[in-house]
């Protein structure tokens, strides 16, 4: 089987987690890694003996399918090129910053038979635990994601940054619409709360510039709660679901111990038979549509989808 020529599009920090993965993937390479910067691009190409570009057609040209890992506002651009040079593609968390960009993405992509996938690996955690295993939704859902400030992601706010780990969580806990959406705050920090056709409340509440972290999620039923420390990763469990709590490195699915590295590992056979195994392109931009519906309930100031076009990464 001839392996498959994997690229990284951005050498940040979550560049560098993403190209690690794919060194480690059985049946693939890590073929190049872009970035505007050539000198981040050697640096972390030279750590995987792979190729260093800066020229984004020139990669293209070098790889069958590219994972990008760059700022949120360059995603919709990068993704773009790539589809239209006939790749595969894996965009991180989000797979746009709006809904129009997201879903021209999607568009592009189906229309070429390509893949399309997002990287909301907190799913893989939940799916392989149980955690969605119960036929009726929740009556309410409480998420709260606080971390320290990184200086990272900085080009789009909290919600998009953060609380879109949860918003895809609830989306996929519940299968609801949003019926109503009210929400407080600024660019660092959120607050929301969406009422939704099943009947769930959900409140969420995304910040960057706390102390310590704090990643929770309470889901409460008629028959009792499920809470889960994404941090400690405890959980514990009062309904009659059955939940798995088996959290230790040995005997932990690989889609728990390494959510990374399972969702790479999803994306590559996902190009292998043709089908999408992970978090869809059509998926994730709903959670692009929930978390600009917050954004504009909070009042925060965001780019237009014809700002986002003009921030072309050459």
């Amino acid at each position: 089987m001839t392996a498959l020529r994997l690229g990284v599009a951005g050498a940040g920090v979550f560049g560098s987690y993403h190209a690690a993965k794919i060194d480690d993937l059985d049946g693939a390479v890590l073929a190049g890694v872009f970035d505007r910067h050539k000198d981040r691009a050697e640096r972390l190409a030279v750590r995987h003996g792979s190729v260093a570009f800066d020229d984004y057609a020139a990669f293209l040209n070098a790889v069958d399918a590219v994972t990008i890992a760059s700022p949120a506002t360059t995603h919709f651009e990068l993704g773009e090129a790539a589809i239209a040079a006939g790749k595969h593609v894996f965009i991180e968390k989000p797979l746009a910053s709006s809904r129009g960009a997201a879903e021209a993405l999607v568009d592009a992509a189906e229309r070429r038979g390509l893949i399309l996938q997002t990287g909301h690996q907190e799913r893989y955690v939940c799916e392989a635990i149980g955690l969605f295993s119960r036929s009726s939704p929740p009556q309410r859902i409480e998420c709260v994601r606080h971390v320290p400030y990184t200086g990272r992601c900085d080009d789009v706010s909290a919600v998009m940054d953060l609380m879109v780990h949860d918003l895809d969580l609830v989306r996929r806990l519940t299968g609801g619409d949003i019926l109503h959406v009210s929400a407080a705050g600024e660019f660092e920090r959120v607050a929301a709360e969406l009422f939704l056709s099943t009947g769930t409340l959900a409140t969420l509440s995304a910040r960057r510039s706390e102390k310590t972290s704090d990643r929770r999620m309470t889901i409460l039923y008629d028959d009792g709660a499920i809470e889960f420390d994404f941090i400690r990763r405890t959980l514990s469990n009062t309904t009659a679901a059955e939940i798995s709590s088996v959290f230790e490195t040995g005997a932990a699915p690989l889609a728990v111990r390494d959510p990374l590295a399972y969702g790479a590992e999803l994306f590559a056979n996902s190009i292998r038979r043709g089908v999408t195994l992970g978090v869809s392109g059509g998926e994730a931009a709903e959670t692009v549509d929930w978390a600009r519906k917050i954004e504009e309930a909070a009042g925060l100031s965001v780019a237009s989808d014809v700002d986002l076009r003009r921030r072309v990464l050459k």
